[in-house]
C-alpha cells in the first residue's frame, strides 16, 4: 500500500484557453471524467456531480495525460493503493486551496468533520466556509472531500451525492455498504 503524499501543483488562476485534454475511465462508482490542464491533472468529475463543469470546457479527448492516473485509481479501486501520488493543479482562491491541500491530509479510512477542519485551517468558526470550499473540489476521490462529514457523523454534503459518498466511505472502511451510517 503507497502512503507517499503526492506533490500538488497549486496555481490560483481563472481558466482560459490553456491546453485541455480529458479522458473518461470506468470505475465501480460509475464513469470519472479525468481532465489536464497544460499537461497536469486538474480535474476528475463524477457523471451528475454538482459543479461539474461544462463539457465544452475539458478540450479534446485524449489518454495519453492520464496514463499515471488511471494506473493509481486502477490501484485505489483494487485495494493496492491508499494514498496518491500525482502531480495535480488546481484553480481556486486561496482559501479553498488550503482546504483541498487540508483533504488530502485525511487519511485514507477516516473521517474529519467540516469543524475539525476549519479549526487545522485555523479558523474554528469556518466550518460553513470550508463546506463551501469542499463542494467545489476539483478532483474528486483523489483529493477525498468524501471523507468529510458532519458534526453528529452523519453524512452530508456530497457532490457526487450521498450514495457514492457512502459506498465510498465504507470500501475505504471495509465495511459492507448498508451498515456504515
Amino acid at each position: 500500500m503507497s502512503t507517499a503524499h503526492g506533490t500538488a501543483a497549486r496555481a490560483a488562476r481563472t481558466p482560459g484557453s490553456r491546453d485541455r485534454r480529458h479522458t473518461v475511465v470506468d470505475s465501480p462508482y460509475g464513469p470519472l471524467t479525468l481532465v489536464a490542464t497544460e499537461g497536469v491533472l486538474s480535474g476528475l468529475y463524477m457523471s451528475g456531480q454538482r459543479h461539474r463543469p461544462a463539457e465544452e470546457t475539458f478540450g479534446d479527448r485524449d489518454a495519453s495525460p492520464f496514463t499515471e492516473a488511471a494506473r493509481q485509481l486502477d490501484a485505489y479501486f483494487a485495494r493496492e493503493l491508499t494514498d496518491f501520488d500525482l502531480p495535480m493543479r488546481f484553480d481556486g482562491t486561496p482559501f479553498q486551496l488550503r482546504v483541498w491541500e487540508q483533504l488530502r491530509r485525511i487519511p485514507y479510512g477516516r473521517t474529519r468533520t467540516y469543524g475539525e477542519l476549519a479549526e487545522a485551517l485555523g479558523n474554528p468558526n469556518a466550518s460553513r466556509a470550508v463546506g463551501l470550499a469542499n463542494g467545489r473540489n476539483p478532483i474528486g476521490i483523489i483529493v477525498p472531500c468524501h471523507r468529510v462529514i458532519g458534526s453528529s457523523g452523519s453524512l452530508v454534503g456530497y457532490g457526487g451525492g450521498l450514495g457514492r459518498k457512502q459506498r465510498l466511505l465504507a470500501f475505504e472502511s471495509g465495511a459492507p455498504e448498508e451498515t456504515l451510517f
